[in-house]
């Protein structure tokens, strides 16, 4: 089974992706095949893309991504958020599609797509099933905030760049409510994909 795993900023999903690595579940991470995609060397093409659109000091000295900078201009410009999304979607799927693939081609029953705009991206028909990471907005407000020491306002931009939580839930094969502690987060996990039979029952 291919499964999408989803959520909003700071819901808690990556922690959620860190539980299923210790179940043992192969996953695609798409943040990560997002840092893939642009880096020297394997990413040169996409990020001559994005300094082109951006300007060249959207690089650092060594030549790698200011993301801090790129993220304050998407952020706040939708234009420019579509802009860079259409320069990276493409090789973006494609990696996690090679990916997705090759632990199919060496046995794995099972693979998990870790794709925080899943919905956003429009891209469900990748996956089988969805699992949506939940939280309440006044947690997620209140974890933004502290996580990346950001300001209400700019905490609500980034949230507010994102589908609603209650639309991704309206879309999900199952939802994680994330807002009580991360001993009743991996209960929930558990039971879904022991349901799905992807874990047994024991």
């Amino acid at each position: 089974m291919i499964i999408g795993l989803t959520g909003s900023i700071a819901s808690g999903k990556s922690t959620v992706a860190k539980m299923i690595t210790a179940l043992g579940l192969p996953i695609v991470d798409a943040d990560i095949v997002a840092r893939d995609v642009v880096e020297p060397g394997t990413g040169t093409e996409t990020l001559a893309l994005i300094a082109e659109q951006f300007g060249q000091d959207i690089l650092l000295e060594d030549g790698t991504l200011n993301r801090a900078k790129l993220g304050d201009i998407i952020f706040h410009e939708p234009a420019k958020r579509k802009i860079l999304n259409d320069i990276m979607h493409p090789a973006i799927r494609q990696e996690m599609l090679r990916q997705r693939d090759a632990y199919l081609e060496a046995g794995n029953k099972h693979v998990v797509m870790d794709i925080p705009l899943l919905f956003e991206s429009k891209l469900q028909h990748f996956v089988e099933r969805i699992i949506v990471v939940s939280v309440s907005e006044e947690v997620q407000l209140r974890r933004l905030m502290e996580r990346n020491n950001l300001s209400k306002e700019d905490a609500l931009a980034r949230m507010h760049s994102q589908l609603p939580m209650s639309v991704k839930e309206k879309g999900a094969h199952a939802v994680i409510y994330n807002n009580e502690n991360l001993g009743q987060t991996e209960d929930q996990l558990k039971k879904i994909l022991t349901k799905w039979d992807v874990l047994d029952a024991n």
